[in-house]
């Protein structure tokens, strides 16, 4: 078994990562998750594919990394939960403790993102079954569209595979870091990079790999609008798991000889060959069957199903898709579910499993929102009454509201904190980056950063 090292000052007796290899795992466990393999090939196919790639690949180096490196270091730094630890570091750099509102931004961002991705990650499990049994074989775009249909028409179908979701979450959660998240990460991330390397070996055989390598890392800026941009910014964002408070939970158990800027640069380049690698995996399946690239949120769950089930081996190589998104949802949920777990245990009596299983039944029930809002509550729209909101479910508000409002606002305000309000040679020191690499990523997240992610928050919200 491996032996954890303890943190030294202000959590002495707080476990640490047995390794930097651990916490690459664990962060790019975080970071690869939905948003890779269901979201980014089909915004990638919206946006017209090379041009919006080298965009996002941009915004992931000049606005990601940034404020990952900064809420790694507030966890760090303060070897407590996230409140607790943006508290701590304002309070020794003589700021407001008011900052730590960042961090409850991120927890309750990380919350309520938590309670509906349980529900789409029921969906990937429920898939698994489909695809196994053979429901996709021979499929038609009728018969697969109406599998999905009626998966979203019945709460009790969703709500068992809900109900399946979290427990797998707070299972692992309630071991705490040594055997739950670490032992969790270093079983099911090198899972998940065999089965995307599979699925993508097996892709080459469709006859249609050139074609979707051509369309991945071709730039087309003629196909590129400003709003894939803003899109590509957004993305980046979200798919790091930043403003979340994820990284500062997880930048808590880290300990001090490990690097931050190299190991968020890991993180960023694994995260990266992910959602590029399931661009190859989906796109030469999508091409070979003649698909539309741009066919939206249903490319995984309506368009795929439809190729696998008319295609040789589409049985296993199917199953094994789902098996893959499965995994990918899992790792991202854990990390969702961290943070608040927590501050619970630390601020409460509860210890570790209780902690998790009473945040996990809150998150649980408020999904069976997300679940009803497809179905039995699809024509209730709470703020009907606002023109920006008209049609949109209780699902909807809380994918727009997190994505758009909590998340942004939450990096933003790491951003402005780290940059301005944190004593450069306290960051120097704690960095332990070269003169000009530090004074590069200073700068940048003073003014650049957060600029960009200013313009993303402002379109989002009034565009």
């Amino acid at each position: 078994m491996t032996q954890f090292n303890k943190a030294s000052g202000s959590g002495s007796s707080r476990s640490l990562w047995s390794s930097r290899f651990a916490f690459i795992l664990a962060a790019t466990g975080s970071a690869v998750g939905l948003g890779n393999m269901w979201k980014f090939p089909y915004i990638t196919g919206e946006n017209g594919g090379g041009a919006f790639v080298l965009v996002y690949l941009l915004c992931i180096a000049v606005i990601g990394v940034p404020i990952m490196m900064a809420e790694i270091y507030i966890g760090r730094s303060g070897r407590h939960n996230p409140i607790g630890s943006m508290r701590l570091v304002a309070e020794r750099n003589l700021s407001s403790p008011a900052w730590r509102i960042s961090a409850v931004i991120g927890m309750i961002a990380a919350f309520a993102i938590l309670s509906f991705y349980s529900v789409i990650g029921g969906w990937a499990a429920s898939y698994i079954g489909h695809a196994a049994t053979g429901d996709f074989a021979a499929g038609t775009a009728d018969s697969i569209g109406n599998l999905f249909s009626d998966l979203l028409a019945s709460p009790k179908q969703l709500l068992a595979w809900h109900t399946l979701f979290m427990a797998l979450v707070v299972l692992v959660v309630s071991q705490g870091l040594k055997s739950g998240l670490e032992r969790a990460v270093t079983i099911l991330m090198p899972a998940l990079f065999v089965l995307l390397l599979i699925v993508v070996g097996y892709a080459t055989t469709t006859g249609h790999f050139g074609e979707a390598v051509s369309f991945l890392f071709t730039p087309n800026l003629e196909a590129l609008t400003i709003n894939g941009v803003l899109i590509a910014l957004g993305h980046a964002f979200f798919t790091l798991s930043l403003g979340m408070a994820i990284m500062m939970a997880y930048g808590s158990y880290l300990g001090r000889e490990i690097p931050v800027g190299r190991t968020a640069v890991s993180i960023a380049l694994m995260d990266t060959v992910v959602a590029l690698l399931a661009g190859l995996a989906i796109f030469p399946v999508v091409f070979a069957n003649g698909l539309e690239a741009s066919a939206g949120p249903g490319l995984i769950f309506q368009t795929l199903p439809l190729a696998f089930g008319n295609m040789p081996m589409g049985g296993l190589f199917g199953t094994l898709f789902f098996i893959l998104l499965l995994f990918a949802a899992w790792t991202s949920g854990i990390s969702l579910l961290e943070p608040v777990v927590e501050w619970v245990e630390e601020n409460t009596s509860m210890g570790r499993s209780g902690s998790a299983i009473v945040v996990g039944l809150l998150c649980w029930l408020l999904g069976i929102a997300s679940i009803l809002s497809l179905n039995v509550w699809a024509d209730f729209a709470p703020l009907d009454m606002f023109a920006r909101f008209e049609g949109k479910t209780i699902f909807d508000l809380l994918d727009f509201f997190t994505a758009n409002i909590l998340l942004p606002l939450s990096g933003l305000l790491t951003a402005i904190f780290v940059g301005w309000f944190v004593a450069k040679e306290s960051l120097k020191s704690d960095l332990d980056m070269g003169e000009g690499s530090f004074a590069l990523w200073l700068n940048w997240l003073r003014f650049g950063t957060p600029i960009a992610v200013m313009i993303v928050f402002i379109y989002n919200l009034f565009v």
